[in-house]
């Protein structure tokens, strides 16, 4: 087969995988500290494993590096755990789409990151995920779980939008399986005091559950994604990672009988179209400011 659509293969088999992380809060009868926990232990062990198959050392480059680590591996601490809550609270499909607003959130606060200036599209698509958040909320209330678990995710999609610009600011010359091995390490050390008896006590079942979601849903994507943008463009896996909500939806209708109504519909899609129109327009500034620095132009501002 062609290397290119074997990576393409790959790729949307990732993204279904990571798609398919959300329905494990559902179906694994522990909170969502306990499920990050789970998940984060496994995962690392798969990793290291790669990793020494692979024979690539873990040592960074040096100590601002680590530093840098210890960063980012907190914030995906908080992310992962908001992000099983998010799901527990408001269901999957709602959930999804609540976290996927983490592309136009990223765009807004990436001026702080870089000399990047908002343009009035980036308001444009920051009013549409506004307004499909609105047709996903049920009520303006925290008594109410919908509600509740679409602010949360919200705070989740905000944690994943630093983690993601520190990432590719600081720490994007490291392989993605090495990056995440560190990260997840310093999740173990962040979540494991806080886990509960129920955890150790859980069933064999859920001890399965969640080797499953952290070595086959967690470890392997993160492997694959390095192998397919050997044959792929970036912009190619941004808009095809857009397609994550649709795969968690589509999964949560098919695996746990979720009916999402035409509101969270209609929400959905509006949050991912903002989403795609972002990564797309994302994609352009940068190769449009690559060949700014190629000619000796100014950088777009």
């Amino acid at each position: 087969m062609d290397p290119v659509k074997r990576s393409l293969i790959s790729l949307h088999l990732t993204v279904v995988l990571l798609g398919g992380t959300a329905l494990f809060s559902r179906i694994i009868p522990l909170n969502a500290t306990d499920i990050t926990l789970g998940r984060s232990v496994f995962a690392l062990l798969a990793l290291l494993l790669f990793l020494g198959v692979s024979r690539t050392s873990l040592r960074l480059n040096s100590a601002r590096d680590y530093k840098i680590a210890v960063t980012l591996g907190v914030l995906m601490a908080a992310h992962w755990v908001t992000y099983f809550a998010a799901m527990q609270y408001a269901g999957v499909s709602v959930g999804m789409i609540a976290l996927f607003t983490f592309p136009v959130i990223t765009v807004l606060i990436e001026p702080f990151f870089e000399r990047i200036r908002l343009v009035w599209q980036d308001f444009l698509s920051a009013i549409a995920v506004l307004v499909g958040i609105y047709f996903i909320v049920p009520e303006v209330s925290l008594a109410n779980d919908v509600t509740l678990g679409v602010i949360i995710g919200i705070i989740s999609a905000i944690l994943y939008a630093f983690r993601n610009l520190l990432h590719r600011q600081h720490f994007s010359h490291y392989s993605g399986a090495k990056a995440m091995a560190w990260q997840i390490l310093v999740v173990c050390i962040c979540v494991l005091p806080l886990a509960s008896e129920a955890l150790v006590s859980a069933p064999p079942s859920a001890w399965w559950l969640l080797l499953l979601l952290g070595s086959i849903f967690t470890a392997l994507p993160h492997a694959l994604i390095a192998a397919c943008l050997t044959h792929l463009r970036a912009k190619t896996f941004s808009l095809i990672a857009c397609m994550q909500p649709f795969y968690g939806v589509v999964l949560a209708v098919l695996l746990l009988g979720e009916q999402p109504g035409w509101r969270t519909l209609l929400g959905g899609i509006l949050v991912t179209s903002a989403s795609i129109y972002e990564t797309m327009n994302t994609q352009k500034l940068h190769k449009k400011d690559a060949e700014d620095v190629d000619s000796g132009a100014p950088r777009s501002e």
